[in-house]
């Protein structure tokens, strides 16, 4: 059975799991060589992308029939073009490159548009109304899991950029506290709130994904999103991590620090970060934390 595999956030797992072969995120070393990667990417691709491309060149990716890129994040998004033109003049080989068009504006047009381009990606992998009905149901059941309790003590929520992998986590809980926020992992495969059981499917996965954007194109009060995530984790700090690559996010900081002061919420903001967090941010973590009375 050829699997088919999806990078970035804001996609339509609902339809994706209606394929029955599909087999999650592409994962990534950061800590790897990558020089073929390295040949083809300009720097301002972040290492998670450049190791992507390279497990593509060495075909470690073969065994996949397709690949689902989201117009919802900058370097997803032309990390496909990228692999088109690659496998255009036969540098490449490996799966499908396919484009799901996520449009995240907060207006009619841009939720009709959300809408083709879930109808487009279901009819490309061969999944029909009933099929994706059943899946909504399914998917619809895991959304609605108990979130796994966070433990005891103080907690740092970690924000920004999502981390590649958990070694910032790491470093908070060297410090003695409890670690919240979602990795990079996490933020794509995270299937946010239940999806309308009524009516047509594809319309109702289209308008979930239209009002819970994810990713760094996001339309929406990012500051507003920070301190709510501070209420529901009952957070007493906050990490604003930014890795270099990451142009979009930065611009929310200046709004996220006023909002986190107007809180009174002690944050530690890192900023221009290598995606390896080789920076000495463990230390600053635990001078940070250790520094915070509680």
């Amino acid at each position: 059975m050829t699997m088919i595999a999806y990078v970035g956030p804001d996609l339509p797992h609902d339809v994706l799991a209606a394929t029955g072969r599909c087999s999650g995120p592409l994962g990534w070393n950061v800590d790897r060589a990558m020089p073929a990667a390295d040949r083809w990417l300009e720097s301002k691709f972040p290492l998670w992308a450049r190791s992507i491309l390279q497990d593509w060149a060495d075909g470690a990716l073969d065994g996949v029939e397709a690949v689902v890129f989201s117009r919802g994040d900058d370097a997803a998004q032309r990390l496909y073009y990228y692999v088109c033109e690659l496998q255009r003049q036969g540098a490449i080989a490996g799966p499908e490159p396919l484009i799901f068009d996520a449009s995240t504006i907060a207006r009619a047009s841009s939720g009709r548009h959300v809408e083709a381009a879930t109808r487009s990606l279901a009819q490309r992998l061969g999944v029909d109304a009933p099929a994706l009905a059943q899946a909504i149901a399914r998917t619809n059941a895991r959304r609605r899991e108990a979130a796994p309790a966070l433990g005891e003590g103080p907690l740092c929520l970690i924000a920004g950029t999502p981390p590649p992998d958990q070694r910032l986590h790491d470093a908070v809980a060297a410090a003695g506290w409890r670690a919240a926020g979602p990795t990079l992992t996490q933020t794509w495969t995270a299937l946010g709130p239940p999806v309308e059981e009524k009516g047509d499917p594809f319309a109702a996965v289209a308008a979930q994904l239209h009002g819970h954007a994810q990713g760094g194109r996001g339309f929406y009060d990012r500051a507003a999103a920070l301190t709510d995530a501070v209420a529901q984790t009952g957070a007493a700090a906050v990490v604003l991590w930014f890795a270099e690559e990451d142009e979009a996010r930065i611009w929310h900081l200046p709004a996220q620090r006023k909002a986190l002061e107007a809180a009174d919420i002690p944050a530690l903001v890192l900023t221009r970060r290598d995606w390896r967090a080789t920076g000495g941010e463990a230390a600053e973590i635990d001078a940070f934390l250790k520094g915070i009375s509680q």
